[in-house]
Order: structure tokens, then C-alpha cells, then sequence
């Protein structure tokens, strides 16, 4: 059985909190673990080996989770810091999560290394871009103009928008009958500046932003903005996500 490795999201140390107070909690949503497990895989979170605790330093790093694991699902989440991708975030409340871009941009680093396969999921996606050099916006809203509402918190996973696929790409082997497609949009952010090596494999319509990109070396890393495990299979007008999750882990078999 295939051991799917799912980074972790963070809720950082909060005094006020009342459950856990002043802990840090890793913890993966399960509509991901869901979308794994319907195939013949294990979904298993990879916690993150620094971080202080009242345990002695963790002898466990991510290149042991690289060796041991088939594959590296990066899992959406929070916004990935400005600072990580050389910038300064415009407003507070953009300044992301610095300590779990490093944590996942170091899991994808090891995961590379040992040609294992890499698939990114909205916010993975975006790591996937900074991991090689790429930039993000910060803001869709106010550093593209007129673009469309790519987040919509009263309907969340429900926001929808038309989804061209590149002819020619990876993408569209998987999809030889839909070069326009629709899929859901739950975010904010957006890659801008395109990193080394990286292809665009799918674009927002009309807004052209990016939806899709992929590695262009040696191994399986792809990333795509939306959310396909928060799509419903009996909602025929949303892309079928199943291709995607059965090359990915036909990927790990190999």
C-alpha cells in the first residue's frame, strides 16, 4: 500500500487560546486525508522536526520522511510569507506563515532529491513556485485589477471560475476532451512571476491567472490552485479530479 505524505498546516503557540493553550498544534484537514484514502494509500501527516517543545531536538529530519514515504501531497492553507519570496508584505494581515514555508519548501527539496513524487494544492502550488524562485501577489484584488473574485468566504469551495488547459501539457493528457473546464477558487493569493523551470499547464478565464504548472526535470512535481478534494463527484460541471489523484500516485508506484 502506498504511504502518501500530507504536509502539515500550523496553529502557532496562542496564550489566549483556550484549548492547548500556548502550544503549537500540526494538523492536516480531512477532506485531503479523504481524498487520498479512496484509493489503495495511507495518508500520513509529516510533522515538522524543528520547532521548540519540552522534548529533547528531534533526531528525525524531512529527508527520513523522503526515504520512508512514496509521495508529498503540500496541502492548502495559510498565505506563504512575502518575505520568503523576497518581498515585504503591503498590509499585516499578509504576512503568512514563514515557519511552514520553510518546513514545506524543505520537504519538497528532499522529496526532489529522492525523485519522489510532488503534487501541491493551492497553497502548495504557490510553494512549489517560490521553492524555484517564483514570486506570488499578495493580494489578487488589489494587485490585479479587474481580475475575477478568486475568494469568496460566504460560499467558499462553491466560488467558481472557468479554467483553460494548456494544449500540448501533462494537464491536457489527462483531459484530452476539456480545454475549458470549471473549478472551485478559495484563494487570495497567486503566482506572478513564474520560477525556474516551472510551465504553466492551466489559466483562470479571462483573467489569465495561474492555475496549473509543472517541473519541467526530472521528477513528477505539479501543482494546481484549486481545490480538488473539496470538489463534489456528483457535480458533473466541476473537473473530475480523480486523473489527477490516480497519476499522482501511479507516480509513487513507480
Amino acid at each position: 500500500m502506498l504511504k502518501i505524505g500530507i504536509s502539515a498546516c500550523f496553529l502557532h503557540a496562542d496564550p489566549k487560546r483556550a484549548l492547548f493553550k500556548g502550544m503549537t498544534l500540526q494538523y492536516i484537514e480531512q477532506n485531503m486525508a479523504h481524498w487520498v484514502m479512496q484509493r489503495d494509500a495511507l495518508a500520513l501527516m509529516i510533522p515538522s522536526p524543528d520547532g521548540s517543545t519540552r522534548r529533547a531536538r528531534s533526531q528525525v529530519n524531512v529527508g527520513d520522511y523522503a526515504r520512508e514515504l512514496d509521495a508529498l501531497l503540500l496541502m492548502g492553507g495559510s498565505d506563504v510569507c512575502p518575505e520568503s519570496y523576497g518581498e515585504t508584505a503591503l498590509r499585516p494581515e499578509w504576512s503568512g506563515d514563514r515557519v511552514r514555508d520553510d518546513y514545506e519548501i524543505a520537504l519538497l527539496k528532499a522529496f526532489i532529491a529522492e525523485g519522489k513524487p510532488v503534487l501541491g494544492v493551492c497553497r502548495g502550488a504557490q510553494i512549489i513556485n517560490v521553492a524555484h524562485g517564483g514570486t506570488l501577489y499578495q493580494d489578487i484584488a488589489t494587485q490585479r485589477p479587474g481580475a475575477l473574485e478568486h475568494r469568496n468566504w460566504d460560499i467558499y469551495a462553491a466560488n467558481v471560475h472557468a479554467t483553460a488547459i494548456v494544449p500540448g501539457t501533462g494537464l491536457a493528457v489527462l483531459y484530452p476532451d476539456r480545454a475549458l473546464a470549471t473549478t472551485n477558487s478559495v484563494h487570495h493569493q497567486a503566482a506572478k512571476d513564474l520560477g525556474r523551470d516551472l510551465v504553466v499547464e492551466a489559466w483562470s478565464e479571462p483573467d489569465r491567472l495561474v492555475e496549473a504548472l509543472r517541473w519541467s526535470g526530472p521528477s513528477y512535481v505539479f501543482g494546481v490552485q484549486w481545490h480538488p478534494e473539496f470538489h463534489d463527484p456528483g457535480d458533473a460541471s466541476l473537473l473530475d479530479d480523480t486523473p489527477i489523484l490516480d497519476d499522482f500516485l501511479s507516480r509513487a508506484r513507480r
